[in-house]
């Protein structure tokens, strides 16, 4: 049963679909969503040694906190569980054993205090989370979602309605970022480091290359740039400071073109399919990159677009935009049984995936 538009909903969010315990509460009325608590357990130090996401210490950390994690959110809110009026967790895609910690904690608070569960996707969660930045994101957009296990053109024409317009056919380009890190010896986790490491180098030093750049459509391909950087370093042999700088700003120069020749295909795939020309949005932990923010915001701004991100924190995986796909889906009735799956993966648009098997959207894995 749908529930009345202007009715306010407040709902718990609960995330572990890789290596952040996350817990959050989101009120949503007619003025908008607004997030009452948002904390966040990372892991990063537990798995800093073997420079990526361990499946198994991932799900023994998110055994341990998510209990804590979720009684500070409760604490924060300054809310009992009787206030709440329903329980929203991840169900994939992700490290299964993660996945399966938090939807299992969300199921336990559901059916111990009567509320209503949603099991979310987390690549939803991703796409509805620009509608936490200041003043939202109105249907419909043209969504990028670029974080460690997704890189998607995605059609956001309203809540449950999604249209995948490109993708991935190998590496996201998260995976790639970190693969570069990995191979740079920069440490964990590897996106922000690079970044970091390309604002002192040269980012003509190293003739990289620009896969599918120019081709028809707005697939993605980064295994060859990947590829590409680790021959270089093979053949530096030791690199210095600088090299390493010079080839994360070779690197990250090569990721702007590749996204800069995509996004515009993906624009011209966009207005004529859905007459909704005016918004480019980005999510997931890439979006946080300074250089490609102002990237697509220039995009944006040369297409005559509108260009909305969630704020940083809401980037990178998060409970707050968990609870808030799942208010917008309760308000639609939208509500899942006690029975839903855990999922290691999980298309957005599971019609295309069909149709396009050798792509691999709604995958998550672990990065090490």
């Amino acid at each position: 049963m749908s529930v009345p538009m202007d009715a306010p909903l407040t709902v718990l969010g609960i995330e572990s679909s890789c290596d952040e315990t996350a817990a959050a509460v989101v009120r949503l009325d007619s003025a908008g969503p607004r997030v009452l608590s948002d904390v966040v357990l990372g892991q990063a130090a537990q798995h800093a040694p073997y420079k990526g996401v361990v499946p198994e210490i991932a799900a023994r950390a998110h055994v341990e906190g998510v209990d804590a994690v979720i009684g500070a959110a409760m604490r924060d809110a300054g809310l009992g569980y009787a206030d709440l009026d329903a329980v929203a967790a991840t169900a994939g895609p992700g490290l299964i054993g993660g996945v399966m910690v938090g939807l299992l904690a969300g199921k336990a608070i559901a059916l111990a205090h009567d509320k209503p569960l949603l099991a979310v996707n987390h690549l939803e969660a991703h796409a509805l989370s620009p509608r936490l930045a200041e003043g939202g994101a109105q249907f419909p957009y043209l969504l990028l979602l670029a974080s460690g296990g997704h890189c998607q053109f995605i059609a956001v024409l309203g809540v449950g309605d999604y249209r995948r317009l490109g993708s991935t056919i190998d590496d996201a380009l998260g995976e790639a970022f970190d693969k570069v890190a990995k191979l740079l010896d920069l440490g964990f986790p590897g996106g922000p480091l690079v970044e970091q490491a390309a604002k002192s180098g040269d980012p003509k030093r190293f003739a990289l290359p620009r896969p599918l750049a120019g081709r028809d459509g707005c697939d993605f391909s980064f295994a060859g740039l990947k590829t590409a950087c680790a021959r270089e370093i093979e053949r530096l042999g030791a690199p210095s400071a600088q090299d390493r700088s010079d080839l994360c700003a070779s690197f990250q120069a090569a990721v702007l073109d590749i996204l800069e020749d995509r996004t515009e295909r993906a624009m011209r795939l966009f207005d004529p399919l859905w007459g909704a020309r005016g918004r480019l949005v980005a999510a997931g932990g890439v979006a946080a990159n300074q250089a490609i923010r102002g990237l697509l915001e220039n995009l944006a701004e040369r297409n005559g677009y509108d260009f909305v991100a969630p704020p940083m924190r809401w980037c990178t995986d998060n409970a707050a935009m968990v609870a808030l796909a799942g208010a917008e889906r309760l308000r639609l009735g939208m509500v899942d049984g006690l029975d839903a799956p855990a999922r290691p993966r999980w298309p957005l648009d599971e019609a295309a995936a069909r149709l396009r098997p050798s792509h691999r959207p709604g995958r998550k894995g672990a990065k090490a």
